[in-house]
């Protein structure tokens, strides 16, 4: 029997249902490790995987690296929808499923229109809600846009909000977000990327036709809004620049699915030798990718992360990042997309032994890969001690 929280009941035992609401690739990726450490306390918990199919080939790649099958797919890929559109929908569905589930906690990962959605339809239906990766900020609502006033949306109807650091504790603290609702667990990045094993086949044919061994590999990712109007262009003319200068070196570009960012990408990069331009990989294939890299340029937020966790050094090529922990410890270096700092950063790296052991002796600010475990015991014990219901937050939503 389901109480009116969603917990199920035996003589024996309670079970909670719990609500993972999943859009992309990077919320597959990181709620991973949680959504199996859930299924490890089956006594306890009754995840529901729910699948908003935002990227929908991304995030099925994603699922699959890690056997995910989600209990619910609503089928609401993004591809030719605005931000308005995709997110007014799912609000929708969301509310409708969470009605059928009744979950007792909605769990949300990061900083997508998905985590939104799942986070307002949730609020309005007096559902107690976990946010992991809370509290990080760039101080720029347009950058990177609409990440970081996703991240502050969420955080205004959040109950517990799971930090990867001290610092994005410390921003949700001057938030006036109450201290004893905050954790800090590590990312759950480093957990997955401990779940990830591979035989060094690559899953891809294009990547086990590299010849590895003959070059120096740069990995380049390239996908946010901000970047679309000129940086992307800019970013392929100091590829351009940097291959010509170092004859050793090969750019591996996984382009993102995303038709503008394709647009560029391949037109100004795809007669360019030494240059190989491949449709996303998995998520595995990447992680051997990186393994196998000298240099990682990128604009993503999680790759950011991986780094520091791989021992690579990434030039981020934005102008403000809200993990400044990779800059902090050395692992990352801000450049933009002006190909003058890029070429004068990626050079040093290229050339100077120690200038490039220095950028990677730092230790990981991302934790130990125990994220998950902590997170869960945390959730464990508020909703054990019926904590979360009793909280101010959710019992005005319940009146």
């Amino acid at each position: 029997m389901a109480n009116a929280f969603g917990a199920v009941t035996t003589e024996a035992v309670t079970r909670y249902n719990v609500a993972i609401v999943l859009g992309t690739r990077p919320e597959a990726i990181k709620m991973a490790p949680v959504i199996r450490e859930l299924e490890r306390r089956s006594d306890v918990f009754r995840p529901f995987v729910i699948a908003t199919s935002q990227h929908r080939e991304m995030l099925a790649q994603a699922l699959a690296a890690f056997s995910i099958k989600p209990d619910v797919d609503l089928g609401l890929t993004h591809v030719n929808k605005t931000l308005a559109e995709f997110t007014a929908r799912a609000l929708l569905a969301l509310t409708d499923a969470f009605t059928r589930i009744k979950p007792r906690l909605l769990m949300v990962q990061g900083d997508t229109s998905t985590v939104v959605a799942a986070a307002l339809a949730a609020f309005y239906s007096g559902i107690s809600i976990a946010h992991v990766e809370a509290g990080l900020r760039s101080g720029d609502n347009r950058r990177p846009f609409p990440e970081e006033a996703n991240r502050r949306i969420a955080s205004c109807v959040t109950d517990l909000h799971f930090a990867p650091t001290d610092r994005a504790r410390r921003n949700l603290i001057d938030e006036q977000i109450p201290a004893r609702d905050i954790y800090v667990t590590g990312n759950t990045i480093v957990d997955a990327l401990r779940m990830m094993r591979h035989d060094g086949v690559f899953a891809d044919p294009k990547l086990n036709a590299i010849p590895w061994a003959f070059h120096r590999t740069v990995l380049v990712t390239a996908h946010r809004r901000e970047i679309l109007s000129t940086g992307l262009r800019s970013v392929c003319d100091a590829l351009r620049q940097l291959l010509f200068r170092y004859p050793d070196l090969l750019v591996v570009f996984p382009v993102h699915l995303n038709p503008r960012v394709r647009e560029v990408v391949f037109g100004e990069l795809q007669e360019i030798d030494r240059v190989v331009l491949l449709d996303p990989i998995s998520y595995p294939d990447l992680i051997e990718v990186m393994r196998r890299s000298t240099l990682i340029m990128t604009d993503s937020g999680g790759i950011q992360e991986e780094g520091p966790s791989l021992k690579k050094p990434v030039l981020i090529l934005r102008d403000v990042t809200e993990r400044p922990e990779v800059v902090d410890s050395g692992f990352g270096r801000l450049v933009g997309t002006d190909p003058v700092a890029i070429l004068r950063a990626a050079s040093e790296l290229l050339t100077d032994d120690i200038a490039y052991r220095r950028m990677i002796s730092g230790a990981n600010p991302f934790g130990d890969g125990h994220a998950a475990e902590l997170i869960v015991d945390a959730i464990e014990k508020r909703l054990g001690a019926d904590d979360l219901i009793s909280s101010p937050a959710v019992a005005a939503r319940m009146r």
